[in-house]
């Protein structure tokens, strides 16, 4: 191409790029439901204060994650039937917490076998239903977080955490979702009520195994085993980031839009320049001014929860950053920062969401060449 013709063709790419741009950060004013996030806000500040007060911050992530997943996974309906599903949810998420505190401190090997099992097992569920598929990826990402946490305690060596604990607080945090339903349910004349977050999938019927749904659950297995392995098994410097930033960037299936696809990635990156940013307030700081500092980053790791709950469907961009942003602060909070962590951080993010990406589109075009061969 002649040099005329390649100044001609800028023009085009850069009003592509523009478009390509406002489709990933459109905003869907529809979207906004304040009273969702200011209701989990309000929720969250019950365990918040709680452990300030008893002095067992170490145990806020678990009971955070278990109020938030528990609301996420409400079906809605009758109290009896809700809280019987819920009751359930949070029993399986008991579970899994068990096994990602139990074994985050580990060798390496196990946590990459685990990783692949529990990544591979939610991947499977989606035979049960659209809604079940959805609640176990939600524990799904619980496990990795919670491997990734238990691997910062152990590594920080100054903090006490006990698995029995971390199994209580997530419990108590989806018992907080439990009776906070039964006092609504009340205030509301013990009628029914609807799904919280109604825009996700309510759909419980079975689909059959077809290979394209074991391949799927296989590919998204490997990505998480093989990022576990990348940055527990090399000992990386918040090498943590890697798995997590892999798992939100992630598709739930290989036939999501391409404009999806970049939200997540998009989001994710967002989150961890902004965790990293936040994050840094801390580096080099001691004593009572380093611990003011740290409670002031987990409120503000909860109001990044919050709004993530009140922009959910809003963008699906910012609702990507706002969560990763929030887990990666808790995440690492307890490890001591310095400046160069900034630069570890983002650069973990952006490997784990490029191998995501890179997965992504050879899955793309291997699904492309199944249905066209």
């Amino acid at each position: 191409m002649t040099s005329e013709g390649r100044r001609a063709a800028e023009p085009v790419h850069r009003g592509k790029a523009m478009i390509w741009l406002s489709k990933v950060f459109e905003l869907n004013p529809a979207g906004l439901n304040w009273p969702r996030a200011v209701a989990f806000l309000d929720t969250a500040l019950v365990p918040m204060f709680v452990f300030w007060v008893i002095g067992y911050e170490v145990y806020l992530l678990s009971a955070l994650f278990g109020l938030l997943f528990a609301a996420l996974a409400d079906p809605g309906g009758s109290y009896g039937y809700r809280a019987l599903h819920i009751a359930v949810f949070a029993l399986i998420g008991a579970g899994v917490t068990a096994l990602g505190f139990g074994i985050g401190s580990e060798a390496w090997g196990w946590l990459v076998l685990a990783s692949f099992l529990v990544t591979l097992a939610a991947g499977l569920a989606a035979v049960f239903g659209v809604r079940r598929f959805v609640n176990a990826l939600l524990l799904n990402i619980w496990f990795i977080v919670a491997v990734a946490f238990e691997f910062s305690l152990h590594k920080a060596g100054h903090i006490t955490s006990y698995t029995w604990g971390q199994v209580l607080s997530w419990a108590g945090g989806a018992a907080l979702w439990i009776v906070v339903t039964f006092l609504w349910w009340l205030v509301r004349g013990r009628v029914e009520q609807e799904q919280p977050f109604s825009e996700l999938p309510g759909d419980t019927s079975r689909r059959e195994l077809t290979p394209p749904l074991i391949l799927f659950a296989v590919i998204r297995a490997v990505v998480i085993g093989g990022t576990v392995a990348l940055a527990f098994g090399l000992d990386l410097s918040y090498g943590s980031w890697i798995p997590i930033a892999a798992m939100i960037a992630l598709k739930p299936n290989l036939e999501q839009a391409a404009i999806v696809s970049a939200q997540r990635l998009s989001g994710a990156l967002i989150g961890a320049i902004v965790a990293a940013l936040l994050l840094w307030v801390a580096a080099s700081e001691q004593g009572l001014k380093l611990f003011a500092i740290h409670r002031g980053l987990e409120l503000v790791a909860l109001v990044l929860f919050m709004h993530g709950a009140g922009i959910r469907f809003w963008n699906y961009t910012l609702y990507t950053a706002a969560i990763a942003a929030g887990v990666l602060i808790l995440v690492d909070l307890p490890q001591p920062s310095d400046d160069s962590a900034e630069g570890y951080r983002v650069l973990w993010t952006l490997c784990g969401v490029g191998i995501s990406l890179l997965v992504m589109l050879m899955a793309g075009l291997l699904a492309k060449r199944t249905r066209h061969p």
